[in-house]
């Protein structure tokens, strides 16, 4: 029993390697408070069903579970062939591939199903969130723009928890898309920040990224540009969803948290990627969370 125990504790490790569920720190935050602005919006807790909640974070994990272990799948032959990620679990055979397979339709159903359980507007729209999580897999094949692809998937989060809460579009339908805008544009600047790293790799095998079409100098800028498109997002939501004063010392905090992120990372030096990437972002994403709950918990919206 112990060594069945120990290999069912090696394959549990082996798979949340796999689709890197310490990442899952970068949306959902973001899908809570998208989630608890729908609360305050409908008037409260009590107001919505007690299956609400905890079908938004079945709904996360099964879309990100199905998005990462289709990307490990689909990307295993690249993945093989560069230093940086030849020891992922899908290349070393940890994980078979029949396995991931497995796992991306069981976890695509279970998004769908989880997201007709919390209204028909979310069940009707779950297909397409479900094509962009998936779709994102691909688009290094097709061209550089393949950034914004990952952050259309992330900036779903927020407007999906939000759609999930109140089942409709309403009064506050231009804040959560906003938010899902300032996601996007904050995702797409630090995956491009990531990308980085794999320039000669892309480009050997014939992989589209912005570093690899406009170098890492320019690709940096490009990060840095997106990046200044979040902060106003992310006020204009606050504006648009009635949110005071702690949620916009949050937005300057992210604006300073944003400008550190580039100061780390240089064209010739690459070495802090991880911090930036991992250490800074995560960061920002649970500052918004946790300035947008105090706001709206010492407005009395909660």
């Amino acid at each position: 029993m112990t060594t069945e125990w120990a290999s069912v504790a090696r394959g549990t490790s082996a798979f949340l390697r796999l689709i890197r569920f310490s990442h899952t720190l970068f949306a959902l935050p973001y899908a809570v408070t998208g989630a608890l602005l729908g609360v305050s919006n409908r008037g409260g807790f009590g107001k919505i069903p007690w299956t609400t909640l905890p079908l938004v974070l079945v709904c996360m994990v099964t879309a990100r579970t199905a998005a990462m272990t289709f990307n490990r799948w689909v990307d295993r032959r690249f993945d093989a062939l560069n230093p940086r990620t030849m020891s992922r679990p899908s290349v070393t055979g940890e994980v078979a591939p029949r396995t991931m397979v497995v796992v991306t339709v069981v976890a695509s159903a279970a998004f769908v199903a989880a997201a007709y359980g919390l209204n028909p507007l979310c069940g009707a729209l779950s297909p397409i969130a479900l094509a962009t999580v998936l779709g994102y897999s691909f688009m290094k094949r097709v061209g550089w723009a393949c950034h914004f692809v990952l952050g259309a998937a992330l900036g779903l989060s927020p407007i999906g928890a939000y759609l999930a809460v109140g089942g409709a579009w309403d009064i506050g339908t231009a804040g959560i898309v906003a938010m899902g805008v300032a996601v996007c544009m904050w995702t797409a600047g630090f995956d491009v920040i990531y990308a980085c790293q794999d320039v000669d790799h892309d480009r050997t095998l014939g992989l589209h990224s912005i570093p690899a079409r406009f170098g890492i100098s320019g690709a940096l800028s490009a990060a840095r540009g997106f990046h200044a498109l979040v902060p106003p997002a992310l006020a204009f939501a606050g504006g648009a969803l009635g949110l005071g004063t702690v949620y916009f010392v949050g937005v300057v905090a992210v604006m300073i948290l944003l400008v550190y992120e580039h100061r780390l990372v240089k064209a010739d030096d690459l070495r802090a990627v991880d911090t930036a990437f991992f250490t800074v972002n995560v960061a920002i994403s649970l500052l918004v969370l946790s300035t947008s709950v105090a706001d709206l918990w010492i407005g009395g919206r909660l």
